[in-house]
């Protein structure tokens, strides 16, 4: 059997990642994620800063690197250094790091415009840059800075330089797709002509996302024969980021059975939830692999072929990156949706409560309401209880006012049988006001509402501000005492259906 190529990891969300409009990690954030990308993730190599940045920098890759030497991994920390004489060597030095990403020209656009240098001075500095760094013991890797447009617009330039290069001490070239400009088709050709030309050569391949083609690019880079990618958490990176880690190791699992890594896939979502706190930027909801509604069904019908014979099931299975699937509640569910998340809490209805709940949740759905597995027991407390009470009554307007300096005040009309009924009044807040106008229209029918004794407010757990809200009212009339709860996103009104709920238990 063929022996399946090994393809390197490098997790660059510490330096490029980092270079995200409005992100920079703290000293100890670096440590912890470096630390959780090489144990847990197990990513072979981390580039965890650029040189002589700030202290702060400094201060986070001294960190790094002693935690590193002890672990035995100090040969995984990576550095991104510039050709500039002893500077950034003396800051690898103080850092106590050992790898460095030697920053270079990969395009005689930029060599010329930029550096001002012809290519003979520019190899010249690098391989004086190289030499000290060899001696101080510091290993060296090579960047070709927007080598993608070297390879379109000056590909002689590119050839000359890995001519060069082929002949000093050092690790790997890195190839990046600085402005993001590849397509998959030259990522691949462009990628195959230097494997093929340098066999010799260790070739990593460091894609952008600026056209939504990073994870496609590094698809074909691998196929093309690159050893190696550099990734990101979260596809964070400068403008439209990196190529995001989590879908590329998904694409190369499941779709390229010829290569192997390392990366452990059930680590993925948790660095990536990490990484968000850290960074401030929020996940999408619908990101791919790592996003929060990717396992999760909305529609009945693909609910109810999942339980059928799992019919809308792929490979991207959310047990393999540490998560489950979901069911979504709302306008679009069917009773398998309900149904599946019933079970997850243990509960089994009968057909007929399944179908009155259901068609609640498709009611909360049509008014934008997110319904939530645990609302559902209050929802089904709601319905369940509703459908047993007769509708004598019935609250069939209001409008509630709340103003700066002013009363509280309700207008509300009610339905008492045949008749209807409409009041105004003021109370100390919306619903003592709704009650007061509520008692008035009962003492023209002569009648006496029970006496309010308790009033409780509950939501599922999770602390949503959206959350559906159950209120429960104890009442005591001058014969017994009873509850009655309401189900709303707002608390006044959920309180005003317990209200109805009560006004038709009354003889």
């Amino acid at each position: 059997m063929k022996t399946r190529r090994y393809i390197e990891m490098m997790d660059t969300t510490l330096r490029d990642g980092e270079q995200t409009s409005g992100v920079s990690f703290s000293a100890s954030e670096k440590l912890a994620l470096a630390q959780l990308l090489l144990t847990e993730v197990k990513v072979d190599r981390v580039e965890v800063a650029s040189a002589r940045v700030s202290a702060g920098e400094l201060d986070a890759v001294k960190q790094i690197t002693r935690w590193a030497a002890n672990a035995g991994l100090l040969d995984k920390v990576e550095v991104l250094t510039f050709v500039d004489g002893q500077a950034s060597l003396d800051w690898m030095k103080a850092s106590g790091a050992k790898v460095m990403n030697l920053l270079t020209k990969g395009s005689l656009n930029h060599l010329t415009h930029q550096l001002k240098k012809t290519p003979d001075c520019h190899f010249a500095d690098i391989q004086q840059v190289i030499a000290n760094a060899h001696q101080l013991g510091i290993q060296t890797n090579v960047y070709l800075e927007d080598w993608s447009n070297g390879m379109r617009n000056s590909p002689e330039y590119v050839l000359q330089y890995l001519d060069f290069i082929r002949t000093q001490p050092i690790r790997r070239v890195l190839l990046p797709d600085t402005l993001g400009v590849l397509t998959p088709a030259e990522s691949y050709t462009f990628v195959h002509q230097l494997v093929t030309r340098y066999p010799a050569l260790h070739f990593d391949f460091h894609a952008h996302n600026d056209y939504d083609l990073g994870v496609a690019n590094v698809m074909e880079a691998i196929r093309a024969g690159a050893h190696g990618i550099h990734l990101t958490v979260n596809g964070l990176g400068e403008r439209a980021g990196n190529a995001p880690m989590a879908s590329v190791i998904a694409v190369l699992r499941d779709f390229m059975p010829e290569v192997r890594m390392g990366v452990v896939e059930k680590s993925l979502y948790q660095v990536s939830k990490i990484v968000e706190t850290f960074s401030g930027l929020r996940i999408p909801d619908n990101k791919p692999v790592v996003g929060d509604n990717v396992f999760t069904q909305t529609a009945g019908i693909h609910a109810d072929g999942d339980k059928k014979n799992n019919l809308y099931f792929n490979a991207l299975l959310p047990e393999r990156f540490g998560r489950k699937r979901s069911y979504a509640l709302g306008k679009m569910s069917g009773k398998a949706n309900i149904e599946n998340n019933l079970r997850e809490l243990g509960i089994q209805l009968s057909e007929d409560d399944l179908k009155k709940v259901t068609q609640r949740v498709i009611e909360l759905g049509d008014l934008k309401e997110v319904v939530t597995r645990e609302d559902l027991p209050y929802v089904i407390s709601d319905v369940l209880h509703t459908s047993s009470v007769s509708s004598r009554v019935e609250v069939l307007n209001y409008v509630l006012t709340h103003s700066k300096d002013l009363k509280p005040s309700a207008t509300l009309r009610v339905r008492i049988d045949e008749e209807q009924f409409e009041e105004n009044a003021q109370g100390d807040g919306q619903y003592d006001a709704f009650m007061n106008a509520l008692k008035s229209i009962y003492s023209r029918k002569k009648m006496v509402l029970p006496m309010l004794t308790d009033y409780a407010v509950r939501i599922p757990t999770g602390g949503r501000t959206d959350a559906l809200c159950e209120t429960i009212i104890t009442w005591k009339s001058t014969t017994n005492e009873f509850k009655t709860r309401g189900l709303d996103s707002d608390q006044t009104v959920s309180a005003i259906k317990a209200t109805q709920k009560m006004l038709n238990t009354l003889d």
